[in-house]
């Protein structure tokens, strides 16, 4: 039943049998609801439009706000302690503002870029800032790889002539665009990390012409990276590389090592993973100027090794760790009694089964080296009584037993 009291019409109480006769009249009524409607429509249509007006209005205001608070903070701190400092006190301020961290992820949140965005005086304090952007990491997986390199080219420029230190994420075999934008900056580069996603990626592209490289990492995923080429190219960096480090599945055989000769020579700290235990003496005989070796015991080749009696003047600091200890373990009296290191004060060992104690007392004696920590991780078993024996050749050792970390390389990386 229709119950408006303002559009109720004697036709709107049901039952009505008598419609028929009174069809004009009813006509008459819609034709009168249909003007009602239309002219609710307009005033609705008219009402929307005001609240329209009014929400621009509402919007407008807010944006004058914003612009208002915008403007008051401006010249606030035109007159505060912070805006009348020295350019200099800045830039140290600046540096300390940048992350915890080697290679820098550019990203609008983080310094320096965040530092370009705050006002007109700290972006000039920023860009003239060369040691802001010595340091960022390349991923070339970007879609619009132009776009990106135009990016990363701005910030390498901003650096100017100071040393480089980049990181390279290599997703796809793309070392062309890499070598096209570093080329400009190939003298600057002197910390260079390769991280390899791809096994079709081959990094010797990148290795060539760096005459200023002090430190390769090559981090890999993938055993198939290695190539001739790549050999040659270790074999022909400049002798002021320094530190070498080859993180991932992939391990040094006697032929690897022999082919990236003449590098060790002149490198100083060595963390790679080998086939043999032998090879730590070949690596040792190799690196005389070599100052810290970490190495990994990686796919055992079970073949007839030599230990033949090394002294190595110059070593400080040596980490072994092995992926098969059983093997590793059965070697490593023949390592000890090969080895006399009169300079080494670390000595860290994991995953070594089982643990050669007299061969140690008598490499220990033999070198009389200033050792002054003697660290076992994980892996190696020791008795109370083994490591008083130790204290008792070496009085101030600290023996430190450290089962925190499980890598392969222990958890002591390159000083």
């Amino acid at each position: 039943m229709f119950t408006s009291d303002h559009l109720g019409t004697p036709y709107s109480t049901f039952p009505n049998t008598d419609h028929g006769a009174q069809h004009e009249n009813i006509s008459a009524v819609i034709t009168e609801r249909q003007q009602q409607l239309d002219a609710v429509l307009q005033e609705v249509s008219g009402l929307e439009s005001v609240m329209d007006r009014i929400k621009n209005l509402h919007q407008q205001l807010l944006k004058k706000k914003d612009n208002i608070i915008q403007s008051m903070s401006l010249h606030r701190g035109l007159v505060s302690a912070l805006w009348r400092f020295p350019s200099e006190l800045l830039s140290l301020i600046f540096v300390h503002c940048l992350p915890e961290t080697e290679h820098l992820l550019p990203s609008s949140k983080l310094a320096p870029i965040l530092l370009t965005r705050i006002c007109r005086r700290w972006r000039e304090v920023a860009v003239g800032m060369s040691s802001l952007w010595c340091g960022v990491t390349v991923d070339i997986d970007h879609e619009d790889w132009q776009r990106a390199a135009f990016f990363y080219d701005a910030w390498l420029e901003r650096s100017r002539d100071r040393p480089l230190s980049l990181a390279l994420k290599c997703f796809k075999n793309d070392a062309t665009n890499l070598r096209s934008l570093l080329e400009h900056h190939t003298n600057q580069i002197s910390s260079l990390h390769i991280i390899l996603f791809a096994n079709t990626f081959t990094p010797d592209l990148l290795l060539n012409d760096l005459p200023a490289l002090q430190e390769l990492t090559i981090t890999t995923f993938d055993s198939l990276w290695y190539t001739p080429s790549f050999a040659q190219s270790i074999s022909r960096l400049p002798f002021t590389l320094r530190r070498l480090r080859v993180v991932g599945p992939s391990a040094f055989d006697f032929d690897r090592i022999v082919s990236c000769n003449p590098v060790w020579a002149h490198l100083t700290h060595v963390e790679i993973a080998i086939r043999q235990p032998n090879l730590i003496l070949q690596l040792l005989q190799l690196g005389l100027n070599l100052s810290s070796l970490a190495i990994g015991l990686g796919f055992y080749d079970e073949v007839p090794s030599t230990f033949e009696p090394l002294a190595h003047a110059n070593l400080q600091s040596l980490c072994i760790s092995s992926a098969f200890p059983m093997c590793m373990g059965n070697s490593f009296p023949d390592v000890f009694n090969a080895l006399t290191l009169p300079k080494l004060r670390v000595l860290e060992a994991r995953h070594i089964r089982p643990w050669p104690h007299e061969e140690l007392k008598t490499f220990l004696a033999r070198s009389n080296c200033p050792l002054e920590s003697l660290v076992f991780g994980t892996g190696v078993t020791t008795t109370d009584e083994q490591r008083g024996e130790y204290i008792v050749l070496i009085p101030f050792l600290d023996v430190v037993m450290d089962h925190r970390r499980n890598d392969f390389f222990g958890s002591r990386r390159l000083a």
